[in-house]
């Protein structure tokens, strides 16, 4: 398929994707309970508390106490969904993640909004680059990092029947929606394109750029597979093996440190199995600062550009060999 065909079907913010499928999975599962440190409006929670105000919980600025409160409440059979920004549901609380939620196998899902430089304007303490790798890290956790608000959506509603901790990490700019809900499902990789020079590996937000990037690889006559990594943790390593066999180089593209993150994953199966060259576009060890998202996709290194760069320059390292 010519990337260039992809369009997008509307613009939306990935945390209304999230607002929208808790309400959804709620209204099928009487187990599914809604908590908040002092964000619901943020993380568009008010249809959740028009429809089911007895299954919501306002923790307050105390995101350590909503951990607990959530893993507790696992032990009556509740399912629920932790609510605030991803750098205070993750480096905030690590330890009770750890300990209450990850240690004991408790089925918290924990669902993280404001996540990468496309936060914006709230800056580096908000920024968090790192969570990605924090939490993949932790034994038993699931980590999804959709790419649109219909793949956020698709996820919420899916975190609702799978056991075990989940971190589900979004984001707040309004952003193309190119994606079906049907199409998602974790564990599973999902591909944009076939090709045979390069494979190009994205989650999140930089999943568009990665296909925009693509099509202007194949306008100049490089064959690229675009291949979305929205599960970071089980990664389907036979997806991103038969891909690799084929083009025999990568670039990995994430609104992420590129320590810890998808581009490590990526290179870690590749390092057991088929080691290939690859370029990481990511952050480099690196905090953000204030800034538009647009500024801060290019300052970084993010942008469209540095994808198509990246695997210009990881070809030719391929052919150098």
């Amino acid at each position: 398929m010519a990337l260039k065909d992809i369009q997008p079907t509307g613009n939306k913010d990935t945390r209304s994707g999230f607002g929208d499928g808790i309400a959804e999975a709620a209204r099928k599962n009487p187990n599914i309970v809604a908590l908040t440190a002092d964000l619901a409006g943020s993380l568009k929670l008010q249809q959740f508390m028009k429809e089911f105000p007895e299954r919501f919980v306002q923790c307050g600025i105390a995101e350590a106490n909503m951990i607990g409160i959530a893993a507790g409440m696992t032990i009556g059979g509740k399912i629920p969904y932790t609510t605030t920004f991803a750098n205070f549901s993750t480096g905030r609380v690590y330890d009770q993640i750890r300990q209450s939620v990850a240690y004991s196998g408790k089925n918290v899902k924990i669902c993280a909004s404001h996540a990468g430089v496309t936060l914006g304007e709230d800056g580096a303490t908000h920024q968090i680059l790192e969570d990605i790798g924090l939490m993949k890290m932790l034994p038993g956790m699931t980590v999804i990092v959709p790419c649109d608000y219909a793949q956020t959506k698709a996820a919420t509603l899916a975190i609702a029947d799978y056991q075990g901790p989940v971190y589900l990490r979004f984001g707040r700019p309004v952003w193309p929606i190119f994606t079906k809900e049907e199409d998602f499902r974790i564990g599973k990789a999902q591909q944009f394109s076939e090709g045979t020079d390069v494979t190009i590996f994205a989650c999140g937000h930089l999943v568009w750029n990665a296909i925009q990037a693509g099509a202007q690889l194949q306008e100049k006559g490089i064959s690229v597979e675009v291949i979305n990594i929205h599960t970071i943790k089980p990664l389907d390593e036979e997806a991103v093996l038969a891909s690799i066999r084929k083009t025999r180089c990568v670039v990995t593209a994430e609104e992420h440190n590129i320590i810890g993150g998808l581009g490590d994953a990526i290179a870690q199966c590749a390092a057991k199995h088929f080691p290939v060259p690859i370029e990481y576009v990511g952050t480099k060890d690196t905090f953000g600062e204030s800034g538009t998202p647009k500024e801060l996709l290019k300052k970084y290194g993010l942008d469209i550009p540095d994808i198509v760069a990246a695997a210009e320059k990881v070809i030719q390292r391929k052919k150098n060999g």
